[in-house]
């Protein structure tokens, strides 16, 4: 049978698309990886896309499954192949509020889903800036971290069950509401940051929080990134552990937003060189509920620490948020950072994670490597410090594939010798197969490629990413 004649009988006509109508589908958020994919196929349900790749293995025709498109390191990139998208499996299936589960389809966008708990009263704490067209399956596959990772854990500490079909297309129903379940391999897991290359994820479990019922959020300037982890560590203290978001902005990043979009405006009267966006929840009514002069408890613990630090001297200036409209202000300059970063060219962009008390360290020698390497390079960085996640980009003075090797290599070697890891929560695609292939254990990548060969013999599934050639 003819691939495009099968595929249509799976899914109907108008869901496989071809030559000029797969335009949309060429080209994720970055620009940087296009597509020419051999058709688009948009599954409806779990049986489609099993049919869809037991069709792909009898033709032996590689199949890359995509969601919102929005990562930046080309791990849905299809040339000559399958592109499968999950945007019509958007159902959220069943939101349960005493369980604190969401029964979800890997194309439900995650806004969608923060808004659908909300409704609840509950949170679905996933957040960062393409939340608005990232989907579930997506930020399945790579691990998202995100701003609030301090608090409640990346992606894969958030999800109890999947779906995931194979690449003989069966279908493993590992969709458990368990928190404890000891029945033999963590199998969950193996799917989970691997960019479907092992299995594609149709749906999932995921756990949900309580919302926070008060919010107190402010711009904290500090004398040193050591102050700051000073800071996040009193406030754990203070607030029982509430802290949501502790995110780092040097001064570079403020000027880069503020050339970017000229009508925010600054978070303090004068410059500093140290800016954090800092944000408490507080769940219990005796933090949250007003007191009979009209503050909030929790608001009142964060100023507290403030002023206490500032009279030592480990706080330079703070502004707190007095309403949802000034606390969306620091949120807003926070989550535009793909936009100020990535508005500048060439530039060398890397997702680095570091021991928290080494991320001052890794910037200073950063600094000094850098202006070794390229006199005339710059550099901006924004960073979920809570968690030791930095988002570092280098800009060369020269569009030189060399020069952009080069920087990379060097910001590996300075992770790696201060115990980090050079990928935190972006995932590895393509763009960091290189840095796979000189950093990561070779016995690690020998296991990757058993598990590899195993669920997949013929290497059908996204083929090309996440392994070294």
């Amino acid at each position: 049978m003819d691939l495009i004649a099968g595929l249509k009988d799976i899914v109907g006509d108008t869901q496989v698309l071809t030559g000029d109508a797969t335009a949309p589908y060429r080209d994720d958020w970055t620009k940087k990886f296009p597509s020419d994919p051999l058709c688009v196929v948009r599954p409806a349900t779990t049986d489609e896309v099993s049919a869809i790749v037991k069709l792909a293995a009898e033709t032996g025709t590689p199949v890359v499954p995509a969601s919102g498109r929005t990562g930046l390191t080309g791990g849905a990139q299809a040339n000559g192949q399958i592109l499968l998208s999950v945007e019509r499996m958007n159902k959220i299936r069943e939101i349960r509020p005493d369980a604190r589960t969401a029964i979800v389809e890997a194309g439900v966008i995650l806004s969608n889903l923060h808004e659908a708990c909300e409704a609840k009263n509950l949170v679905f704490p996933l957040t960062f800036g393409a939340k608005g067209s990232a989907m579930i399956g997506g930020v399945l596959s790579t691990n998202a971290g995100g701003s609030n990772v301090v608090r409640y854990g990346s992606t894969r500490g958030l999800c109890l069950g999947l779906e995931v079909v194979l690449a003989d297309g069966r279908v493993m129903n590992l969709m458990s509401e368990l928190h404890k379940d000891n029945s033999g391999y963590a199998l969950k897991d193996l799917f989970i940051g691997a960019e479907g290359t092992l299995g594609i994820i149709t749906a999932a479990v995921m756990k949900l929080s309580p919302k926070p019922a008060a919010y107190a959020t402010a711009m904290v300037a500090t004398p040193t990134l050591p102050d700051a982890l000073k800071l996040l560590n009193r406030l754990q203290i203070a607030t029982g552990g509430a802290v949501e978001a502790f995110e780092f902005m040097p001064r570079s990043y403020i000027e880069g937003h503020l050339a970017r979009f000229p009508d925010q405006r600054e978070p303090f009267d004068a410059p500093h060189d140290i800016n954090l966006m800092v944000e408490v929840g507080a769940l219990a009514p005796r933090d949250a509920t007003p007191g009979d002069v009209g503050s909030v408890p929790i608001v009142d613990y964060l100023e507290e620490v403030l002023a206490e630090m500032m009279e030592d001297g480990a706080v330079l200036d703070a502004v707190v948020a007095r309403n949802e409209a000034q606390r969306r202000e620091m949120w807003q300059r926070r989550e535009e950072a793909a936009q100020v970063t990535t508005g500048r060219l060439p530039l060398v962009n890397c997702d680095v994670a570091l021991p928290l008390d080494k991320v001052h360290v890794f910037l200073e020698r950063m600094e000094q490597v850098l202006a070794e390497l390229d006199a005339d390079a710059q550099w901006i960085c924004v960073s979920h410090l809570g968690d030791g996640n930095v988002h570092y980009t280098a800009y060369p003075s020269k569009k030189d594939p060399a020069l952009q090797d080069a920087l990379v290599e060097k910001v590996e070697d300075v992770v790696l010798s201060l115990g980090g890891s050079f990928s935190a929560e972006h995932g590895i695609g393509q763009y960091k197969k290189p840095s796979m292939a000189r950093r990561k254990n070779p016995v690690a990548i020998d296991v990757m490629r058993t598990i590899k060969a195993a669920l997949d013999p013929q290497n059908l599934l996204n083929p090309g990413k996440v392994l070294p050639d």
